[in-house]
């Protein structure tokens, strides 16, 4: 399927590894323009240079930390007319709810709000000026069921959803749409660091707590960032037009729920 978007300039956020990369690499398979962010340079670098090779496609990078005021400016400034935004942002740190003080939690609202809506807030003029926008935040399957160990998570993630929810209905109208990408546990660095978690506060091993996890998502398995990719290209497509304000489960059924 041609997703009609060859040509598109794209913002991609923590988009040197991961859920962040795998995005960025199915849009450049569709020819789109990157702008990539991530906060080490070293990688970022080398990631933008194997999807130059690999694609053929216009790579610029800014590296630094898109929860500050400067990275962003530098950021939008590298693509003024940007036609496609994912933002994306690490989880904060797992623990229980007597873990956290006030600057833990605005830490995480930094990060995982307040951030991808100030990003947001600066394309969509130009997009619905426009008359065309995509925009897919990378959220959690915890926003629709909450994880214990996750407060912070599921807190931070919950308010972005909730903007989201009213912004998207406003600028529809204008071509633009706006929808959120929740997922589950895939293969990356994430899914090491919580299973490492784990293993240390059960005493098993690595192997152990990641085989231990994947007997509770019904594909058996964690998923793919190329999978997750997928996804996301096809919500920036001419074709996802009338999907609007949604939350789109990528989990491998691992939600338990009816809707």
């Amino acid at each position: 399927m041609d997703l009609g978007i060859n040509g598109r300039t794209a913002i991609v956020c923590a988009s040197s590894k991961g859920l962040g990369r795998g995005c960025a690499e199915a849009l450049a398979a569709e020819g789109v323009t990157l702008v990539l962010n991530a906060r080490g340079a070293e990688a970022l670098e080398a990631t933008a240079a194997e999807i130059r090779a690999t694609y053929g496609v216009t790579v610029t990078t800014v590296a630094g930390d898109v929860t500050t005021q400067e990275v962003r400016d530098r950021l939008v400034a590298a693509a003024p007319q940007a036609d496609i935004l994912v933002t994306n942002a690490g989880g904060p740190p797992p623990g229980l709810w007597s873990d956290w003080d006030r600057d833990d939690f605005i830490k995480a609202l930094d990060a995982n709000m307040l951030t991808p809506i100030a990003l947001m807030q600066a394309v969509l003029p130009g997009m619905m000026a426009r008359g065309w926008g995509r925009i897919v935040n990378i959220t959690s399957q915890s926003v629709k069921a909450p994880i214990p160990a996750l407060g912070l998570s599921n807190s931070a993630r919950a308010g972005l959803t909730g903007f989201v929810a009213g912004t998207a209905r406003q600028v529809a109208e204008k071509g633009v749409t706006i929808n959120n990408l929740l997922p589950g546990i895939h293969a990356t660095d994430r899914a090491v660091a919580l299973d490492s978690g784990v293993a240390k506060a059960q005493g098993i091993d690595l192997g152990e707590a990641k085989a231990r996890r994947e007997a509770t998502i019904p594909v058996r398995r964690y998923g793919t960032a190329a999978e997750f990719g997928a996804t996301c290209a096809y919500l920036c497509s001419r074709q996802a037009a009338f999907i609007v304000g949604q939350n789109i489960l990528h989990d491998g059924g691992a939600t338990n729920a009816t809707l």
